[in-house]
């Protein structure tokens, strides 16, 4: 894994719809060190989630570069760029995306059953226990509340032991305590596999936690700052 997990270069990006046209990024250029944690804030409307897109290859950018593990993704066809967020790359997102015909243990053994790991069980009871939901496993999402279902996700996101965790949201539709105990999990999993973090957040708090902060506005970044020390939950 090379020293920089992430490297963006002169990145924009830009919508087309008839005669109109939105440009949401504009010139964007930052790099992220592996085992990094860092934090994306701004307002509605600032590129955030376009940004946390572009970086894990769902999306490419209109000009500029972007270097994922060592690898430009302009330069990679879709299927090959899924191919490399199933081996890179973990997600977790404010709406859960858990398949409600699966129960929870179903839910994480999918990274490892598409790669056809055959340790996808085992792996997968290990981290609900992990998080909490060891007691949980045969349940289905709609029989989980909000933060059981986030855990699961979580759970799911570090299965494979990513080099880089993409977050949009995580804690957006928890309540305090929820939110609390989902950033503590964050955190604590991120120190103990070494992945890094990257999470889109308007949780003060959450961001707080992180060592690094860039602010986006218009699509731009307006601030880009770094903390001596991260105070971790």
């Amino acid at each position: 894994m090379p020293e920089n997990v992430l490297e963006l270069r002169q990145v924009t990006k830009t919508f087309h719809s008839g005669a109109d046209t939105l440009t949401v990024l504009h010139d964007i250029t930052f790099s992220v060190e592996s085992g990094d944690t860092l934090s994306l804030v701004g307002p509605s409307g600032s590129g955030k989630t376009t940004l946390l897109g572009l970086c894990a290859g769902l999306d490419l950018p209109t000009t500029g570069t972007i270097e994922l593990a060592g690898h430009i993704l302009n330069r990679l066809s879709e299927d090959k760029r899924a191919f490399l967020r199933n081996k890179y790359v973990g997600f977790v997102f404010q709406n859960f995306q858990l398949l409600g015909s699966l129960t929870a243990l179903e839910n994480v053994m999918i990274p490892l059953e598409l790669r056809r790991e055959a340790n996808a069980e085992v792996r997968a009871k290990e981290l609900l226990e992990r998080v909490g939901l060891g007691n949980r496993l045969h349940h289905y999402p709609a029989q989980l509340s909000g933060g059981e279902q986030q855990r699961v996700a979580v759970a799911r996101a570090f299965i494979t032991r990513p080099a880089v965790l993409f977050a949009d949201e995580p804690t957006g539709n928890l309540d305090e305590e929820n939110a609390a105990r989902l950033t503590d999990l964050l955190f604590s999993l991120n120190r103990e596999q070494g992945t890094t973090l990257i999470l889109v957040t308007h949780n003060a708090e959450l961001a707080a936690k992180t060592g690094r902060t860039i602010q986006l506005r218009g699509g731009k970044i307006l601030t880009d700052s770094k903390v001596a020390s991260v105070k971790t939950p």
